[in-house]
């Protein structure tokens, strides 16, 4: 099996970059700015090459075993619409999209991916973004794709919708196809945690499971400029609470055998999910860790990219780049 090489900018806990392993690539460096994210890269990764770096500092000169990379990715920070711009943090996301097509100037992928919130892919008030990176592209020689994938379809156990940009070399784009959903049924919160809240021995766990049947809203991660970790928004917890979870907070552990589940009472009635319950609703295996405390780990994890989605586009752009051995990729990460 022939592997092929790409790097990863802004790739915070390694989802995108886990993905597009499984799917037969090479990473050649991986850059973020984040300590807590590096830490976690390399404690997972140790051979992995990690640069904690701003991607607007970034040089590529200074690393030129990037330039020529099969593959350029990165999960970039949400982009706010056009009705934002002129805000400080939405000028600077602008900023980090603008620097990433710049990049592919440098480093000459073969292909690109950037993946952001789904509204970039079509939205109307980011038309005055997408087209400056038309324009770019075409400056380059690239041809591409707006699209966006639910990573519900391959098999994550959450409604997360992305917004994919996937550009590659002319002589190659014809080759590439979205990847198509991969799961005839959505896997539910119930099915996905049934057997991490047995773990400490609570007794309402198959009956809390029996009854969680939905996939579980969009985790956000939150901001790094406030609190302490939760599950979103208001509607979000609503939407927690019909399947008897409180998403004020999260939970150091898994119930225990003495925790009663009486979710008509409220929130003391209700359960709480763990950091690594989270890590299993975002695809993560049960082997990746995250360095950092709670409140670190969730915001990695509620900020990653699914790794079953990014598993899902490195085997469409390895197929359109004619690399051999995707079909053996294929089989070998069928069941990752």
């Amino acid at each position: 099996m022939s592997e092929l090489r790409f790097i990863d900018i802004c790739a915070g806990a390694g989802g995108l970059s886990l993905g597009l392993e499984h799917a037969g690539f090479e990473p050649v460096l991986l850059l973020d700015k984040m300590p807590v994210a590096c830490d976690t890269l390399r404690m997972n990764r140790p051979m992995w090459q990690v640069l904690e770096a701003d991607l607007l500092d970034f040089s590529p000169s200074r690393h030129q075993e990037i330039y020529d990379v099969d593959l350029l990715a990165a999960g970039l920070p949400r982009v706010k619409s056009s009705a934002t711009v002129g805000r400080p943090h939405t000028e600077a996301e602008l900023q980090l999209l603008e620097t990433t097509v710049y990049l592919a100037h440098a480093v000459q992928p073969r292909a690109l991916v950037i993946e952001n919130v789904s509204g970039l892919a079509g939205a109307p008030g980011f038309e005055s973004v997408r087209d400056l990176i038309r324009r770019e592209l075409d400056h380059l020689g690239y041809r591409f794709l707006w699209f966006v994938l639910d990573a519900a379809d391959f098999g994550v156990p959450q409604k997360r919708k992305q917004g994919l940009l996937v550009a590659l070399k002319k002589r190659y784009f014809e080759a590439f196809h979205p990847p198509e959903p991969r799961v005839r049924e959505h896997l539910s919160v119930g099915r996905a945690l049934r057997r991490s809240m047995a773990a400490g021995g609570w007794r309402d766990a198959d009956r809390w499971a029996d009854q969680a049947i939905g996939v579980a809203p969009t985790l956000v991660g939150g901001s790094d400029r406030r609190g302490g970790a939760d599950l979103g928004p208001s509607g979000t917890r609503k939407r927690w609470a019909r399947m008897g979870v409180y998403g004020g907070s999260l939970a150091n552990h898994v119930p225990g055998p003495d925790f009663t589940w009486a979710p008509e009472t409220g929130r003391d009635g209700m359960v709480r999910i763990t950091t690594d319950q989270t890590a299993i609703l975002q695809g993560f295996p049960p082997d990746w860790r995250f360095a950092g405390k709670k409140t670190a780990r969730y915001r990695q994890i509620g900020h990653a990219s699914p790794p079953p989605v990014g598993k899902a586009l490195g085997l469409a752009i390895r197929a359109a780049l004619g690399a051999p051995g995707t079909s053996e990729v294929n089989a070998y990460t069928s069941g990752s």
